[in-house]
């Protein structure tokens, strides 16, 4: 005769279910924080590139790029660091971690490319090496 199995248990045992539901959330510590750690940088690095480009574009003589250009990448220049502030803000207020859609990030990226021809343009046309921001 064939022994009848002990019934299963309805219920996982308490320390079970929550060391699944710490382990979960242990991962999603570490992917936030992995997130935090590529994305933070990146973010500054952006920021730090458009106030060098506001910087540049204030310093920057017509024989480089007009006046009507300078203040259209002024313009871009502008919005999209209030674009980026509220990036920043969004992922701070988040109750989870964030990330950024590549489409937002993209323009950001090609803004930072203008920057840097900007930059090279300046030095290749002879404008003083005075274009290090100085602080306080």
């Amino acid at each position: 005769m064939a022994s009848i199995p002990d019934p299963v248990p309805e219920e996982v045992p308490s320390d079970g279910a929550q060391g699944l539901q710490n382990q979960a959330r242990g991962a999603e510590s570490s992917a936030g924080e992995l997130l935090d750690q590529v994305l933070n940088p990146l973010l500054a690095d952006f920021e730090d590139t458009f106030v060098r480009g506001l910087f540049l574009l204030e310093h920057c003589p017509d024989r480089v790029l007009p006046e009507d250009r300078r203040v259209a990448l002024i313009e871009r220049l502008s919005q999209t660091q209030a674009e980026l502030g509220a990036a920043r803000a969004l992922r701070s207020a988040a109750p989870t971690p964030m990330a950024l859609d590549m489409a937002t990030i993209q323009p950001w990226h090609a803004l930072v490319v203008e920057v840097w021809s900007l930059s090279s343009a300046m030095r290749l046309a002879g404008v003083p090496a005075v274009l290090e921001e100085r602080s306080g």
